[in-house]
């Protein structure tokens, strides 16, 4: 299994910069456009497992770029094109420093907040008497602070405009913004009988015009449950049956990992690694509709770069 994705070290023209995420490259080209690539690495618990994951990366970036060109009439986005199965290229900008976090269901951190007696998240009243996995009466927005390292932290509106995280004319566009995106990815969601039951959205700002930043909508920033059943497990107290990364967590926490100090990631061998994909496959074609096309993985580092310089020797200067 060598097929996998798990680094690139291109050299673009006009490259002023590269930054290695958990999961993205990214080529900070003059200063005004980036070109990310999504790699096949994973993430869980904050740590990057050992393998990478053939096909994960195009999954990611093909789920993204779709929900992208399906809410541009909401609010401007940051992509220009996607030039490669794993690569999108789009406008620099410059972060907000908190992500919009939003929950149409109460399950995963809010939950874990609820069951130990908490009722206000981030300034947000939770109503008693609610079970996990239950719909809220509307969707309520729980903002976390981005953290350069370590975990992110739970913050308010009050707190986020009081410590000039971002201004409150801002902050009201992006609620406004976030209500929106949720809205339209949970009306493609239940085309799909699936539940988009939690996601969060990233910020940012280029020449004083805010733009949809990142990924959204993928497995592994957003949370779907199955839409046939969910009555009835929610009825018998029962788990709900999940379109997400959870997976991946479960396999890891079933085999003593949950990222605490002292633990090692469990042996990943050939037969997990694409159990893993083929999970990644099956949750890109439930999420769009869309039968999945395996990219060419033979010499695929000499296609992406090829796919890249070809974009840009085409486009000149990048004009969305």
């Amino acid at each position: 299994m060598n097929d996998a994705i798990v680094f690139t070290d291109f050299s673009l023209p006009g490259q002023v910069s590269f930054y290695k995420g958990k999961v993205r490259d990214v080529y900070n080209i003059n200063n005004d456009y980036l070109v990310m690539v999504v790699s096949d690495r994973i993430s869980a618990f904050d740590v990057v497992l050992p393998r990478g994951i053939p096909f994960k990366g195009q999954v990611l970036n093909q789920i993204a770029a779709k929900f992208l060109d399906a809410t541009e009439d909401i609010v401007p986005n940051w992509k220009i094109a996607a030039p490669d199965p794993m690569v999108t290229v789009g406008h620099l900008c410059e972060p907000f420093k908190v992500e919009m976090v939003i929950r149409g269901y109460l399950t995963g951190h809010a939950w874990r907040q609820y069951r130990s007696g908490v009722r206000v998240l981030c300034g947000v009243p939770m109503p008693e008497g609610m079970k996990e996995s239950q719909k809220f009466p509307s969707p309520i927005i729980t903002p976390t602070t981005k953290a350069a390292e370590g975990h992110d932290e739970d913050i308010s509106r009050e707190e986020i405009i009081r410590q000039g995280l971002v201004s409150a004319e801002d902050y009201d566009m992006l609620e406004k913004y976030t209500y929106s995106l949720f809205q339209r990815g949970t009306d493609m969601a239940a085309a799909k009988g699936l539940i988009l039951v939690d996601t969060k959205y990233e910020f940012g700002k280029k020449e004083g015009k805010i733009y949809l930043i990142d990924e959204i909508h993928t497995p592994d920033s957003s949370r779907y449950f199955y839409a046939e059943g969910y009555e009835e497990r929610l009825a018998k107290g029962e788990n709900q049956k999940q379109l997400s990364k959870e997976f991946v967590r479960q396999w890891l926490i079933e085999n003593g990992f949950q990222g605490l100090e002292g633990q090692n990631v469990p042996e990943m061998t050939d037969d997990i690694v694409n159990q893993i994909s083929d999970r990644y496959i099956e949750l890109f074609e439930n999420i769009t509709g869309d039968k999945f096309i395996k990219g060419d993985i033979n010499n695929a580092l000499n296609r992406i770069n090829n796919n890249i310089l070809q974009f840009i020797s085409e486009r000149g200067n990048i004009n969305g």
